[in-house]
């Protein structure tokens, strides 16, 4: 089944299957997840009022336990325990060892560092400043129980920005003097693992989860920023497992979809919204399916710009 399915020509069954692989399985995870934690891991609005180091502290150890707990689930069988092997892997090397690359010349306890120093507190800044503005009536609310259709429609665009969201934060920080400087963090895995997916420059980390101020601007309700944050927080580590599929047992699999993201992270210059049922690169010319046709053109593309920049660079 091609992914991300065909919306258009416009078909009763195309809206099926776009709905379908829109919601399963991995977006209706993210909802599972998100409810319980807004419902029973979160302290009440009342308490969030006023900042305290107590209810802040506890966001923070819960998300880090929230995605120590996702991202091992995805790990462990695939990185740990080896469960399927090579077996619908991308690239047929294991995590890099004894590698100077990353820090420690280690890619797990690279990506480790960068996750939890960088991601979860800034992660953490974001929900408890916004938490912070629900409380005290800083940004616009609005009740499921009395607009259940606009809340619903609301949950239902949130992957679809994401989507849109990562590429126009993700496209500037392959500029040369960011790139160097940030995105070279992350790019350092080339071949991806689970922890790969939040190991960022904090700078990067910043962009990447200010998708979540759109709940500040947009009327909302707290399941759609959780769900926001969640999504943010826990998908990179499905989209970089390096596996087209995970394995459950044989004649059961999950798709892990992102080839098109393990394709950005080895040719750079492509894909750059990833994988997500948005083809947002087929919109400004930098999608690349791997095809020869498509793998000239992107070669077409770098070449004419380096063209250009050494162009400019005489002139000057």
């Amino acid at each position: 089944m091609q992914w991300p399915p065909k919306l258009w020509p416009i078909s009763p069954i195309g809206i099926v299957k776009w709905f379908y692989f829109y919601l399963v399985p991995w977006n209706l995870i993210y909802i599972a997840v998100s409810v319980p934690v807004l419902v029973y891991l979160t302290p009440s609005m009342e308490t969030m009022k006023t900042f305290s180091w107590e209810w802040i502290a506890f966001i923070f150890a819960r998300n880090c336990m929230l995605l120590i707990v996702f991202v091992s689930c995805l790990h462990v069988p695939l990185y740990v325990k080896k469960s399927q092997g090579f077996d619908r892997k991308y690239n047929g090397r294991w995590l890099a060892r004894n590698n100077p690359n990353f820090l420690f010349k280690n890619q797990l306890m690279d990506n480790l560092f960068w996750t939890f120093t960088s991601a979860v507190p800034i992660w953490t800044a974001y929900e408890v400043l916004t938490w912070w503005m629900f409380a005290n009536g800083y940004i616009p609310y609005v009740s499921f129980n009395k607009h259940p259709v606009y809340c619903l429609a609301v949950l239902f665009a949130i992957p679809l920005f994401r989507n849109v969201h990562f590429y126009l934060v993700h496209r500037p920080i392959h500029w040369p003097f960011l790139y160097r400087w940030v995105h070279s963090v992350h790019h350092a895995n080339v071949n991806v693992g689970p922890w790969s997916g939040l190991s960022m420059h904090p700078f990067e980390h910043i962009v990447y989860y200010s998708g979540v101020l759109i709940h500040w601007i947009v009327p909302s309700h707290p399941i759609h920023a959780m769900f926001h944050l969640v999504h943010t927080s826990l998908a990179p580590s499905q989209t970089h497992t390096g596996f087209e599929k995970f394995i459950i047992k044989d004649g059961i699999d999950i798709r892990m979809e992102d080839y098109y993201h393990y394709l950005h992270h080895r040719y750079f210059e492509c894909n750059y919204g990833g994988g997500g049922i948005l083809n947002v690169d087929a919109w400004f010319g930098t999608f690349n399916d791997g095809s020869p046709a498509a793998m000239e053109k992107m070669n077409r593309r770098v070449m004419s710009r380096q063209q250009k920049t050494q162009s400019e660079g005489q002139s000057s």
